[in-house]
């Protein structure tokens, strides 16, 4: 085995303690989650709705009730972030009914963090970014100290948002399913069927909406949100209308992607992300391959049982020759056509959209945003905008778009 490899962990451990340093947390803090003395409750509702509509909201519970003090202790480091806050919030564990890529009906979850407040408040739907299996509990729904959510984001609702931020499929109530990662019709519709669930909870709970919609997520996030973002425009339009979203540093592009990488001869580090990107679409698509056909020996017996364990960075050392040509050359229709089904950057939407990037991004790399900026406005998108964060790689702009894409939203709130 070549000496240079990676693990994917460390990778994941970054994006991890870099949420966690801007939030002014450390891992190791001991800072303990204060919830409502009362018992959690949980209320279940029917399948279907009045007049054939369909009901997406299956259950929710109470995690807990934060007051101002202690969401403000959670940024303390960071004094600019504890004075945005405004109200207590409240966070809930939403499941609710949303379906696979076979269109089978299955429950999946996630958390809806409501402000404390009478006034109307717009939804803000919250995409996160990859989780690994073995890091399940920072999926939304639990609200652990390490999850995005608790934090930056429960910073973000009390300033006045409900946000609506849905594990996906693959974590939380449908843990049992395999993660369909950087897919982008499942990651679209969880996060969809989650707003609506988050809308029924409202009407239910009586809590008043000002039917503005805003979108954010980073990473597989800012993927799941561009394509949240289109699904909501192409198909959903009656339901919801984005007042505006905020991607950061998604892989918008997988046809450029995948030539970027198998052409490559420079160390990648973010090539055991990749191999399960493809273990994703062979699945998903039918194309039932063995690992085999995608990475040499002696990973790809390796990845038969761990999935998520070493692999060389040199993607010519990884990848087969077989597979390398059949993309390069275009000869691959197969799996070129599931590239190109996830390809969600060439698009004109018509709510206002802010592409953040960082210019030194080398694990999703800049020219990403790059294009769907470029595809958009020449497709006329009146009100697109790509802010290239200078310097910034993968891991360290993501304190700068945090703060950013939330002055970006604010303008519309």
């Amino acid at each position: 085995m070549p000496s240079r490899v990676i693990r994917k962990k460390f990778n994941f451990s970054l994006v991890r303690l870099t949420f966690l340093l801007w939030a002014g947390i450390s891992t190791a803090s001991g800072i303990s989650c204060t919830k409502d003395t009362a018992a959690p409750q949980t209320t279940t509702e029917a399948p279907t709705g009045t007049g054939g509509a369909a009901v997406r909201l299956v259950s929710s519970t109470l995690i807990g009730e934060y007051s101002t003090s202690q969401l403000a202790g959670r940024v303390s480091e960071i004094p600019i972030a504890g004075a945005l806050v405004r109200y207590p919030i409240r966070v809930y564990k939403l499941t609710y009914t949303t379906h696979n890529n076979t269109g089978q009906n299955i429950t999946a979850s996630g958390a809806l963090l409501v402000p404390v407040t009478n006034q109307p408040l717009p939804l803000l739907s919250y995409q996160h970014g990859t989780i690994r299996p073995d890091d399940e509990d920072r999926a939304p729904s639990y609200y652990s100290q390490s999850s995005e959510v608790y934090s930056a984001v429960s910073v973000l609702a009390s300033t006045g948002y409900i946000v609506s931020a849905p594990d996906y499929v693959g974590y939380g109530a449908s843990k049992a399913l395999p993660h369909p990662y950087e897919h982008a019709a499942s990651l679209a519709s969880a996060s969809l069927d989650m707003l609506r669930a988050a809308r029924e909870f409202a009407a239910k709970e009586k809590l008043a909406l000002n039917q503005k919609n805003f979108l954010l997520g980073y990473s597989e996030g800012g993927y799941a949100t561009m394509a949240l973002h289109k699904m909501i425009e192409e198909k959903a339009a009656s339901e919801f209308t984005v007042t505006a979203s905020a991607p950061g540093a998604g892989a918008y592009h997988k046809s450029a992607f995948a030539d970027y990488i198998l052409q490559s001869d420079q160390p990648l580090n973010f090539l055991s992300t990749y191999v399960w990107v493809l273990d994703t679409y062979n699945r998903m698509y039918g194309l039932n391959r063995p690992i085999s056909y995608y990475v040499n020996e002696p990973w790809a017996t390796q990845l038969q049982t761990n999935l998520y364990g070493e692999v060389p960075a040199q993607a010519k050392t990884l990848f087969t020759p077989t597979f390398r040509q059949g993309i390069l050359d275009k000869t691959d229709q197969q799996m070129l056509n599931a590239f190109r089904d996830n390809d969600i950057y060439d698009w004109q939407p018509k709510a206002p959209v802010a592409l953040f990037h960082g210019t030194a991004d080398d694990y999703v790399p800049f020219f990403n945003s790059q294009n769907a900026y470029n595809a958009m406005k020449a497709r006329g998108a009146a009100n697109v905008q790509l802010r290239p964060i200078q310097g910034g790689n993968h891991f360290s702009s993501a304190a700068s778009y945090t703060l950013q894409a939330y002055a970006f939203i604010s303008q519309y709130y």
